[in-house]
């Protein structure tokens, strides 16, 4: 395993993710709605399916971690485009924003690790863990409870609650800094000589943290847009 190989496999994968994710884009802008739907159903419930066997058999993330990026690609594109729409008025370029600031974050994130400005200590790495764990729980109990008609108010997309907005924030950065955990996780395969199929295990992880980051960052900028006039 190499920093350089998993690099080189991340490019591809974000190449996959583009690619899906302009097909659908097109599809909704092109008024064929029900296929893009179909893809946006089959490209999240298969991009999930593909992240969790992935997670568990890192071996398998030759194979996987492509398919994981061309079905979260469908998924990706089929929501812009929704939100997108929804937007249009308000926030006429949300979409574009979401994906600089991403990048954007991402980048700053790698050159104050790179500068050895952030480090993924122990004490770090417990803490990023914990609020990851957090998350998650607390996204799965958002997920049970609409199953029953409950929503969490500050959970949903377009509210523009200073609690929900603060709830937002602290999401990104911590999404932001897992990115450090990413990087330490493949430069670190490289230094312990790692199985090359790791070079895909880092890439793929790389991108499940980048793209929840997108998802967050662009929930964050629906809050902000609904408290323009």
């Amino acid at each position: 395993m190499t920093v350089k190989g998993s690099i080189q496999k991340f490019g591809f994968l974000m190449i996959l993710v583009l690619a899906g994710a302009a097909y659908t884009w097109k599809l909704y802008y092109s008024f064929a709605v029900p296929t893009m739907m179909t893809l946006f159903m089959v490209g999240l419930i298969g991009g999930f399916i593909c992240a969790i066997v992935t997670s568990f058999v890192p071996k398998l993330a030759k194979y996987l971690s492509p398919a994981y990026a061309l079905l979260e690609g469908f998924a990706l594109g089929g929501l812009s485009a929704i939100v997108n729409e929804q937007f249009k008025v308000k926030y006429p370029n949300i979409i574009m924003s979401a994906v600089l600031l991403t990048f954007g974050v991402a980048f700053a994130v790698f050159l104050l690790y790179n500068f050895g400005i952030i480090r993924a200590t122990e004490k770090f790495k417990a803490v990023i863990f914990s609020s990851i764990a957090g998350i998650a729980i607390f996204y799965l109990i958002n997920i049970v409870l609409g199953f029953f008609g409950v929503h969490i108010p500050f959970m949903q997309w377009g509210d523009n609650s200073l609690l929900g907005i603060g709830v937002n924030l602290f999401i990104v950065v911590i999404a932001a800094l897992s990115l450090v955990l990413n990087f330490d996780q493949i430069e670190t395969g490289e230094k312990m000589g790692a199985p090359k199929y790791m070079e895909w295990y880092g890439a793929f992880g790389l991108l499940v943290t980048l793209v929840w980051l997108y998802l967050e960052i662009l929930q964050l900028l629906s809050r902000f847009s609904n408290n323009r006039s």
